[in-house]
């Protein structure tokens, strides 16, 4: 019987002592953010949509070495090139299949221009299958509309490289 009561006791303090810790939550600020209206921070090496970038002078980085493509584990990248007549190399072709890409960031890593990517852009959800497989042309506009914001990251990432 005495037990009993012990244990009551016990109880009846824990439950207090969760309404009080329960009435200071209430006054606390809000951590929540109403997400498709606020957005929250992003760290500069998130790893989101792919882009290829250009150099100030509008000439397309990538230089055709292939890193990306030996490196990609899921071999997502396809790239196809032809010499130029100053003997230095183009993309033709420059594929990234996103069905398969694991965002590992290794392409980004390999790429000795800086030419190759991961942005900030995670709300790249589509309604097909066909809109994933990104071109040459669709990771230049990326590359073009997220510039500002890449060469930013690119900056402030430079102290972990």
């Amino acid at each position: 019987m005495k037990i009993n009561r012990i244990f009551k006791t016990i109880f009846l303090y824990e439950f207090i002592l969760a309404i009080v810790k329960a009435i200071k939550e209430i006054f606390k600020t809000k951590k929540t953010i109403n997400y498709p209206f606020e957005k929250g921070s992003i760290s500069p090496r998130f790893r989101g949509e792919h882009a290829l970038r250009r150099y100030p002078n509008g000439e397309e980085r990538c230089i055709a070495c292939k890193l990306c493509e030996a490196v990609c584990p899921a071999q997502a990248i396809t790239i196809e090139s032809e010499e130029r007549k100053d003997g230095s190399r183009k993309t033709t072709r420059y594929d990234i299949d996103m069905l398969k890409c694991i965002y590992c960031g290794l392409c980004q890593e390999s790429c000795p221009v800086d030419a190759i990517v991961q942005g900030p852009n995670f709300e790249f959800a589509t309604e097909t299958k066909e809109e994933l497989y990104y071109n040459k042309k669709k990771l230049l506009d990326n590359g073009d509309k997220w510039e500002s914001v890449l060469a930013k990251n690119i900056k402030l990432d430079k102290i972990y490289r």
